[in-house]
């Protein structure tokens, strides 16, 4: 087994068909992980949340990170790391509703898709209301590894 680099392409790659990461963030030195669902679009991480800890998180530091990995046969992985911002996407500017619209577009084509982000523990869905809200991560840098088994070449 040995371990490669992956190129910037191949990291695209990656994250354009994975929709399931874990994204870290950090409070006043504490830092927060945590599972999330994104579309992944002209190098930004689309995603949809209601308020809590994360975007609590986010709004206090919008430097960010996200972790996507892949399985493959055997012991073979690979692995995608992104260094990024978050901007929230209000829909107080004409700009910011056709931006929401957007992360809507893209994260409305996979089934289930406002569940992960929508449902809290032990809190039922609100029907006719709720103070959801849509996000992204601007990719400042990528970089990506893989496990391959055999020799190198």
């Amino acid at each position: 087994m040995w371990v490669r680099s992956l190129s910037t392409l191949d990291c695209s790659k990656i994250l354009a068909r994975s929709h399931f990461g874990h994204l870290g963030c950090s409070k006043d030195g504490r830092p927060y992980v945590v599972p999330f669902y994104f579309c992944y679009s002209d190098s930004r991480l689309y995603a949809f949340s209601m308020p809590g800890k994360k975007i609590d998180f986010m709004r206090a530091n919008p430097c960010v990170c996200v972790l996507v990995d892949e399985r493959g046969s055997g012991r073979e992985w690979r692995s995608v790391l992104v260094d990024g911002r978050f901007e929230e996407l209000k829909g107080d500017t004409p700009q910011n509703k056709i931006d929401q619209e957007h992360a809507w577009n893209l994260l409305s084509k996979h089934v289930n898709w406002w569940e992960p982000g929508g449902l809290k523990p032990d809190q039922r869905p609100i029907a006719q209301h709720s103070s959801h809200l849509f996000f992204r991560i601007c990719v400042e840098q990528v970089s990506g590894r893989e496990a391959v088994e055999g020799e190198q070449s």
